[in-house]
């Protein structure tokens, strides 16, 4: 019997499927960076299962920010800045801007939290440590078939850290019940720290890399747009998993009475005391993971904002090389991120969220018809999408306090 062949249509759907999972997770993977981590832990241990709270509700807010993320570039078929400058000429070279400054600085930081990775988990110096994780980054985008190399390596990674972090919740015997009690009926609520963990999940660049991945891949409009909605949703769903577990890891600890150094790694020192020297190299695994996914990430990102659609994939390559080597340069010279540097990003990424989403929420709500094909954008989307920019416009002020802090210092 002659063996049926898929048909052109079967395999147009396969390679759809394939490009949204790699779009979901890149979003997923550089939302899942370095700072991710360090916050979990600090969070964790200042409020202790009262965190799971702060956890569900920052998820159903970035549930709505990227629905419509999501949802408005995939039905316009435009990136970001093409529709920002739509709306107001000029405004998409200044998210542009934007978004690859920050990428930028944030990028010295993920070759740096990459170079303590592998200290953490090999032994290797931090330095060494950090250009290794850069030249492997880059050996992504040298790669002839570099986009499905990009898909399946932050597939890998994701689910890496996943099951690795779920090792250590499970050796760490945390609380379940009472993690689960507060997450419905929290004992402490700080709002605080759920725009903070709002801002470093959906903040930045982080907002755009799985939509643009996604154009990249060739998806877009209004037949798929089941497809790249579900995605979005998933893609947060992935990145809440990853941080449930980091929590239920470290509140096994915390929930014994430990004292931890503030001052130091809680997550590491967790890690450590619940696992001993495995879970210290499973600590480093995981940040390595997350420092290298975010290094591709945010390199990705930035770029797609410097380049059109109409750009060569070659030429995308390169400048993405170029980028991810700048920032190298820069870490290998200073040896760390400079934190002047971190605390000025932060207010950028501040401002990405607010300027780019309203933006965009302007596309669905007053030019569907030129720009989303005549679409009917659901008039609930549109609600909580501008409750949510309502949130992030919050975001952006505490952000620009970080600056203000930092000059009147």
């Amino acid at each position: 019997m002659e063996q049926q062949l898929p048909s052109a249509g079967q395999a147009g759907q396969k390679n759809q499927r394939r490009a949204l999972l790699g779009a979901l997770f890149l979003m997923a993977t550089s939302a899942i960076g370095p700072g991710f981590i360090t916050q979990t832990g600090q969070f964790t241990y200042q409020l202790g299962a009262a965190f799971a709270f702060a956890i569900l509700i920052s998820i159903l807010i970035d549930i709505a920010v990227q629905l419509n993320v999501w949802r408005i570039i995939g039905l316009s078929g435009l990136k970001a800045q093409e529709l920002a400058n739509s709306v107001l000429p000029g405004a998409g070279l200044f998210l542009a801007i934007l978004v690859s400054l920050g990428g930028f600085v944030f990028n010295v930081g993920n070759v740096a939290g990459g170079g303590l990775g592998l200290n953490s988990m090999l032994g290797l110096d931090p330095t060494l440590g950090g250009i290794v994780t850069a030249l492997l980054a880059i050996g992504v985008f040298l790669s002839r078939r570099a986009g499905v190399a990009l898909d399946q390596i932050v597939v890998g990674l994701g689910a890496i850290m996943i099951l690795v972090t779920l090792y250590v919740a499970l050796v760490s015997n945390p609380p379940v019940g009472e993690a689960l009690k507060n997450t419905f009926l929290p004992e402490t609520i700080d709002f605080a720290v759920i725009t903070t963990l709002v801002g470093g999940t959906v903040g930045g660049y982080i907002t755009y890399a799985g939509a643009h991945r996604m154009l990249d891949a060739g998806v877009s409009g209004p037949d798929s747009i089941k497809d790249i909605s579900r995605s979005s949703v998933t893609g947060i769903i992935v990145t809440g998993i990853m941080r449930f577990l980091l929590f239920l890891a470290i509140l096994g600890v915390v929930s014994t009475g430990v004292a931890l150094d503030a001052s130091g790694s809680i997550a590491a020192q967790a890690f450590g005391l619940a696992a001993g020297e495995v879970g210290i190299r499973l600590f480093g695994l995981i940040l390595w993971g997350a420092s290298i996914s975010s290094v591709i990430g945010a390199a990705f990102t930035s770029v797609s904002f410097l380049t059109t659609q109409k750009t060569s994939t070659r030429t995308k390559n390169l400048l993405t090389i170029g980028f991810i080597l700048a920032s190298s340069l820069v870490f290998m010279t200073l040896g760390k991120a400079p934190s002047t540097l971190l605390i000025v990003a932060g207010a950028v990424n501040g401002l990405i969220l607010p300027v780019g989403f309203g933006l965009l929420l302007v596309v669905a709500t007053f030019k569907a018809k030129t720009l989303l094909g005549g679409y009917k954008y659901p008039l609930s989307l549109l609600l909580v999408g501008w409750a949510s920019w309502l949130l992030s416009i919050y975001l952006g002020y505490k952000a620009l306090g970080g600056i203000a802090a930092l000059w009147a210092g």
